[in-house]
């Protein structure tokens, strides 16, 4: 990497629980296809040559699994692996601490579970980050959208053409991020996006259309369709 560049960092916060989907296994580490769903996750950043480093946060129990899984599977770019937080937004900040950078640097922070985002999209991310400061990825609903209150019966129907399904990465400008975070802790401030931080100070994070492929791996069913795209995805690589 060149020393005039910014770094670009992949924060992956892996520190999540997870237990109702694989029982006594947290999801990140649930099989998908023979390896860790977190190591799908990982790869596709690995195979970015815009990502310089991707740094971890998992449970304190998981450190030695987390460092026995980067060893077997030879995952070159990761740097760091720390302690999570109890929350998301807990967990990127202890990495952010442990980071030394540059106001023009790159920090993407992406969920560990959402194994299907193509190294081209993260690119073309940090392309729009460059430009803009920020860039988070997001696809527009596919149904009809309706608000209920309390959940009985329906009261309106929402225009979905203004309404976005929000993604990982979500990507920020080093000293945006870095700012957010500390803005939220100070103000003692929740969320479990990064873009609703960066918000705060009053900067609007630019959409960059997504992929319904990017999907959050939470329940038995994502697990399942998980199977599915990474089977489609291989057939299409093979062909």
């Amino acid at each position: 990497m060149s020393k005039s560049r910014p770094k670009i960092i992949a924060i992956i916060p892996a520190a999540g629980s997870g237990l109702r989907l694989g029982g006594k296994t947290r999801k990140q580490f649930l099989p998908l296809g023979g390896k860790p769903v977190i190591v799908h996750t990982i790869q596709q950043f690995e195979s970015c040559s815009d990502v310089d480093e991707i740094d971890i946060a998992v449970p304190e129990s998981a450190i030695v699994e987390m460092e026995s899984i980067i060893s077997r599977f030879r995952l070159h770019k990761v740097g760091k692996v720390v302690v999570g937080g109890a929350r998301r937004q807990d967990s990127v900040y202890n990495i952010l601490k442990t980071i030394a950078a540059r106001d023009s640097d790159i920090l993407l922070v992406h969920d560990a579970v959402r194994p299907f985002v193509r190294p081209k999209m993260i690119s073309h991310l940090v392309r729009v980050c460059r430009e803009h400061g920020t860039a988070v990825l997001a696809v527009q609903p596919k149904d009809t959208v309706r608000r209920s209150v309390g959940g009985v019966q329906f009261d309106q129907t929402i225009d979905r053409s203004a309404l976005w399904l929000v993604q990982t990465p979500q990507v920020f400008r080093a000293k945006l991020l870095i700012r957010a975070h500390e803005r939220a802790r100070k103000d003692r401030f929740s969320s479990t996006d990064d873009v609703a931080l960066v918000e705060r100070l009053g900067i609007k994070s630019r959409i960059v259309e997504g992929t319904y492929d990017n999907i959050k791996i939470t329940t038995p069913d994502d697990l399942e369709l998980g199977e599915l795209i990474l089977e489609r995805w291989e057939k299409a690589s093979a062909n």
